[in-house]
């Protein structure tokens, strides 16, 4: 529907890729879906607005658009009583939507309650060195917070490297002094659940010992699960996935379902697309 270029944050949503597009990808980063159809004059108006704010967040939100018409088992699916319908995905689920064709001033406010715009890289800022430690990057950090004190998006970036030499209590002290409109940003959501991560091992024993503890008891949940954390956070990530895929496999209730917990967060800490995407299917295998 879009007159222009393509945008790299709109694309056509279908059978074939909407668990990995729209579902898997909501983890990630929210997914707005636009169901419409060619015959829709409302659509024809909401579809470009809809684009043009997506736009506006530099890639904080991403929309699909559903064909009603090319695509009516996956329309059905949501229940679809009227078009142009608009919901938002986030972690796999529907969080909000709206139907009608809404003023751009209303689709801006939409997006802000749940997802704040990325900011542009403004011209002639620094970029960190390609072969930066966490270590040079902090030292980078602290000078621009320096220069600009009153710049919040640093503090969160400093959040960030500290938490990756090992600083959570730091990392933990700089998201705090984050003002209310960074709170929702989603390197600050993978911030607190890495230092949720973090927590759950204070005063929990090593992993020669929880190892040994696994031996003697496959069924030893609970050291098998901060064994997963510990993989996690020393950045074992798959080998951590599997200690509580384990825990699934054997008993999906054990303490009030927390494999499938600790699977959630974890996927939203990391990274690794790949990693992540594979990890889903086969924890979704495992529930359905």
């Amino acid at each position: 529907m879009s007159a222009t270029a393509p945008s790299p944050y709109v694309f056509d949503a279908t059978e074939a890729n909407f668990q990995t597009e729209v579902l898997d990808a909501s983890f990630d980063q929210p997914i707005l879906v636009d169901l419409w159809a060619t015959w829709c004059g409302p659509c024809k108006v909401l579809g470009p607005l809809l684009e043009k704010v997506v736009g506006e967040f530099n890639g904080a939100v991403r929309l699909a658009k559903i064909d009603c018409d090319k695509e009516q088992a996956l329309a059905a699916s949501f229940g679809v009583r009227s078009i142009p319908t608009v919901v938002l995905i986030r972690e796999g689920q529907l969080v909000d939507a709206f139907t009608g064709a809404l003023p751009e001033g209303a689709i801006r406010e939409f997006l802000a309650r749940h997802v704040q715009p990325n900011e542009a890289a403004p011209e002639g800022a620094a970029a960190p060195a390609r072969d930066e430690t966490p270590e040079q990057a902090i030292a980078r950090i602290q000078q621009a917070i320096a220069a600009e004190p009153d710049k919040a998006e640093l503090k969160l970036e400093l959040a960030v490297a500290q938490m990756q030499v090992g600083n959570a209590a730091a990392a933990e002290a700089e998201l705090d002094s984050l003002p209310a409109n960074l709170a929702n940003d989603d390197r600050a959501r993978r911030l607190r659940g890495q230092l949720e991560f973090a927590r759950s091992l204070e005063g929990a024993p090593g992993a020669a010992e929880l190892r040994a503890r696994i031996e003697r008891d496959p069924n030893d949940h609970a050291a098998r699960d901060l064994l997963g954390v510990r993989l996690l956070i020393d950045g074992e990530a798959a080998a951590g996935l599997d200690q509580f895929l384990a825990i699934l496999q054997a008993d999906r209730g054990w303490n009030d379902g927390q494999a499938k917990k600790r699977l959630v967060a974890a996927f939203s800490v990391l990274d690794d697309a790949d990693l992540v995407g594979t990890y889903r299917r086969r924890m979704s295998s495992l529930l359905f």
